[in-house]
């Protein structure tokens, strides 16, 4: 008992992300400029600070657990894929796969369709393989190479893509957040994707609608660069492989193999120059790299002085009934995913109080599922330092800021939650349920 007393801090285990708020956000939005603050030094400070409040135990002690939580498996995996995507969207780009695919992709569609159709490949590879990650990868350089094309903004098409590659992660059924999630609560993966397709696909079409309003006015260019059908094969493997449900790393390694023998046949370069080309790709993902340590460390302190089990005190105490106990839910998830940057850590985190609440107050677990899924997945697309962000912008070469305002598929899920809870729908999933 005095060990969790100890630990548990209050609101100061949040603090760290408070002050990373208002240095980095509020400051950039007061001088209308978000690359006066670069988004390293905020969470430098940041963390700096969150070693600094921690008490009870030596510097030393503290410095290691801002450590473990730096270099944790997930995001050392996710380290491993920002350094191999690098890799490979460099390459591409010095062998002239991005503008063959670019090219291949205007002669295809009408320009009036590249901005939905585009939509509607993110949405339909990540559900596919079940990972926004991979489907941001996959179609980043691609996306920015029409928006260069098309005079089209990067920030704009970089949100697409990104937007619609948690489609997929919402919903697919080997996406690990739609695993956990049926998992914690004891319901069947179709049953949770039948829930929530009603909740997230009314989102998705109107989402569809409006890139079809804005792609009426985005004219193609006049002359398109001649399309060199071998050079498309690296990303045509790519997302191949990425459909056949291969691992992203292993999917990585391979387009940056076949990019380099492709690059390397048709004289583009050498075999030092292609290493010279992933070599730039890599440093080009540094400072997502250093971000990414930076955030996990100081989110690390966080969950250690208490601060996700301060959230989850202060919130359960409000629920009423039945309604409540579900934008309860909601809420927890989303502000654990911000202590985390993790959809999938923090429905692991909140799932045994989604499960209790859910049986204590007869909430159907196939919605409280989809609640949990959709709602983690709204927080992780408007976190500036979430996985998939950063990655979008390092591929974009953009501020991460600048994306979270065009995620426009993330903010209409995450209305359409609210909305569903407060009209009881869907009707099926919203009458008492008695739990076994």
């Amino acid at each position: 008992m005095k060990k969790e007393k100890k630990k548990g801090q209050g609101f100061l285990a949040l603090s760290p992300l408070v002050v990373f708020v208002c240095l980095y956000l509020i400051t950039s939005l007061l001088v209308h400029d978000f690359y006066k603050v670069p988004i390293t030094v905020a969470f430098l400070f940041s963390s700096i600070y969150a070693i600094s409040i921690s008490k009870g135990t030596t510097l030393n002690k503290r410095v290691e657990i801002f450590s473990r939580g730096a270099g944790s498996s997930n995001v050392m995996l996710m380290l491993w894929i920002f350094i191999l995507a690098g890799a490979f969207a460099s390459t591409a780009k010095s062998m002239g796969a991005v503008d063959s695919t670019v090219g291949l992709t205007l002669n295809i569609l009408p320009s009036q369709m590249l901005l939905p159709g585009m939509f509607l490949a993110s949405c339909f590879i990540s559900l596919s393989i079940g990972t926004s990650v991979g489907t941001v990868a996959a179609l980043m350089p691609i996306a920015v190479g029409i928006a260069a094309q098309t005079g089209m903004s990067v920030p704009l098409m970089t949100g697409l893509v990104a937007g619609g590659a948690f489609f997929g992660d919402n919903l697919s059924f080997i996406s690990d957040t739609t695993i956990v999630a049926t998992q914690t609560l004891g319901c069947k993966m179709n049953d949770k994707f039948k829930a929530n397709s009603l909740i997230v696909v009314p989102a998705a079409l109107l989402i569809l609608c409006l890139y079809l309003f804005i792609g009426l006015h985005v004219h193609a260019p006049q002359e398109i660069m001649e399309v060199n059908y071998v050079k498309v094969l690296p990303y045509i493997l790519v997302i191949i492989a990425s459909l056949l449900g291969m691992n992203v790393m292993a999917v990585l390694v391979i387009g940056n193999v076949l990019a380099g023998i492709v690059g390397m046949s048709y004289g583009d370069f050498s075999l030092f120059g292609w290493f010279e080309a992933m070599a730039n790709g890599i440093l080009g993902m540094s400072e997502l790299i250093i971000v990414s340590i930076l955030a996990a460390g100081m989110l690390g302190i966080i969950r250690h002085n208490g601060g996700i089990d301060y959230i989850i005190s202060r919130l359960t105490p409000v629920i009423r009934g039945r309604r409540s106990a579900e934008y309860c839910i909601a809420a927890v998830v989303v502000l654990v995913n911000v202590c985390t940057a993790n959809n999938t850590i923090a429905i692991i985190t909140t799932g045994s109080l989604a499960k209790d609440l859910s049986e204590k107050y007869h909430i159907d677990p196939r919605k409280t599922a989809s609640i949990l899924d959709t709602m983690s997945c709204f927080t992780q697309g408007l976190l500036p330092y979430g996985a998939q962000i950063l990655i979008a912008a390092g591929l974009a070469q953009i501020n991460p800021a600048s994306i979270v305002g065009y995620m426009y598929y993330n903010f209409a899920i995450g209305l359409a939650v609210i909305v569903c809870i407060a009209l009881r729908y869907p009707r099926r999933y919203s009458r008492p349920y008695y739990h076994p």
